[in-house]
């Protein structure tokens, strides 16, 4: 039996983090995303990443990948075709319409999306800009501000 969450504390509590919780929020009741089509997400080297998706039978002009905002969205449309044109004995190998979302954390951007042996293999990196990243304080003998 599934139980809802109060993230009202978590509102309360933390200031400038209402994205987060919202996002939490929103992932406890998103309703479940099919599994097809089966992904990995790899993590290649710090601050790089790569989910590759396996999407046997869709040529790259029937997949779109497209960021919006902080979410990847790719989606494969296979055209409309008669069912008459093909009778199978067994379909093991699904060539339905998908659209998987992934949520993007601040500062990662897509760098490359390619094609090969039917998995499709997107390389992601954050991307820290210099104004958010430690630095070190020098600390002078004498300051530099003089209070008199």
């Amino acid at each position: 039996m599934r139980t809802s969450t109060d993230f009202g504390p978590l509102y309360r509590s933390f200031i400038g983090f209402d994205h987060l919780a919202g996002l939490i929020d929103k992932a406890s009741r998103a309703e479940k995303q099919s599994t097809y089509p089966p992904y990995n997400i790899e993590l290649i080297a710090e601050d790089k990443y790569r989910i590759t998706m396996a999407i046997a039978g869709f040529t790259e002009e029937e997949l779109n990948i497209e960021s919006k905002e902080s979410t990847l969205v790719i989606t494969g449309t296979k055209p409309n075709t008669k069912d008459s044109e093909r009778s199978f004995i067994h379909q093991g190998i699904a060539e339905r319409n998908f659209e998987r979302k992934f949520q993007l954390g601040d500062h990662v951007k897509i760098l490359d999306a390619h094609l090969e042996n039917g998995l499709l293999h997107v390389d992601l990196e954050r991307e820290i800009p210099e104004a958010l990243k430690p630095r070190k304080i020098a600390i002078n003998k004498k300051p530099l501000i003089n209070n008199s």
